[in-house]
């Protein structure tokens, strides 16, 4: 082969690398907060349709897992080719967010959707619920982006039903213990995300899993002692799975505002809601550094899964005292 053939393909490469390079700065360009209420009112004027309970929240679960898939570069955690297979931050960002689909989904099958225990559930949410929890990974027979495109089609039809008086059978519930349950949820994903911010630096501390109940077993001895750390080749995958997640949660919360305002007024809990969403919008800060840094606690560097874990920390003590004001008579 001559050195003019080898220059070309050498350049060609070059080429290619460069332009996948710009594509997955495209697609892994992340999303930015938005004004839910006016998204709603939005979707409920082209539609010809009221707004009624339950259409805020149901307006932006499906809006969520509609970003999923029809972003820059769609759903790409199940992709196979480059430039998405080479990608980590957005599939990761992703995984964060179809986490909150998922656990919203089920809490609206089993509780926001249902009167009492007995009742039974609505079909299109069961439907939906399902569909959102196919594999992430999953790329054919069926793909994720066409199962979870037939979910945001169950979530419309319920939205649907729920604008239109002379369907009865679908219902969406605001009432204090229906909120309460779903941020029981929240408020274990919050300490998880937490929890795993704080690894980044790496940890000893004692098991706690039974404190409290002298009487408790576990089916598993552990040790009493534990060291827990992040391997540094997943720093950046935590941080930004985590922001996945606190974004959604951030949406869906604003979406949560609007619905149950009147349970948050009679509680008074309107500012101790008002004060998690800022606490979650300080996640979404511009990220300046071109990477994700992993400096010790007060070392050099700077440790942005800290910086991250501090404000979900500060909104997951701040959830767990609204669900206790709200689960008082």
């Amino acid at each position: 082969m001559s050195i003019s053939i080898k220059k070309s393909i050498f350049y060609m490469l070059l080429i290619i690398s460069f332009l996948l390079w710009l594509v997955s700065l495209w697609w892994g360009w992340m999303p930015s907060s938005y004004d839910v209420k006016t998204r709603t009112q939005e979707v409920a004027t082209a539609a010809n349709q009221k707004i009624v309970p339950g259409y805020t929240t149901t307006t932006t679960l499906i809006d969520l897992t509609d970003w999923l898939i029809n972003k820059p570069g769609g759903f790409l955690s199940n992709d196979i080719t480059p430039p998405g297979i080479i990608m980590d931050n957005m599939p990761a960002f992703e995984y964060g967010v179809l986490e909150q689909v998922r656990d919203l989904a089920l809490v609206m099958r089993l509780d926001f959707s249902r009167s009492q225990s007995q009742s039974t559930g609505d079909k299109d949410l069961e439907i939906a619920q399902t569909k959102v929890n196919i594999s992430h990974k999953s790329w054919a027979l069926p793909s994720s982006e066409k199962e979870y495109a037939d979910a945001i089609k169950a979530f419309s039809r319920y939205r649907d039903r729920l604008e239109k008086t002379d369907d009865t059978g679908s219902q969406f519930y605001t009432r204090a213990d229906n909120l309460s349950d779903w941020l029981r949820e929240v408020e274990k994903r919050l300490g998880s995300i937490s929890h795993r911010l704080s690894a980044s630096v790496g940890h000893e501390g004692y098991d706690l899993t039974l404190a409290g109940d002298p009487e408790a077993k576990q089916s598993t001895e552990t040790a009493k002692e534990l060291a827990v750390k992040t391997d540094w080749i997943e720093i950046d995958n935590v941080f930004y799975e985590s922001r996945g997640a606190t974004w959604a949660i951030l949406q869906l919360l604003k979406a949560v505002e609007v619905d149950f305002a009147d349970v948050l007024k009679k509680k008074n809990a309107q500012i101790s809601l008002k004060q998690i969403i800022r606490d979650l919008e300080s996640t979404q800060q511009a990220v300046w550094s071109p990477m994700v840094l992993n400096g010790s606690g007060f070392g050099f560097l700077a440790n942005h899964s800290l910086v991250m874990a501090n404000y979900v920390s500060r909104a997951n003590a701040a959830v767990i005292d609204l669900r206790r004001l709200l689960e008082q008579g």
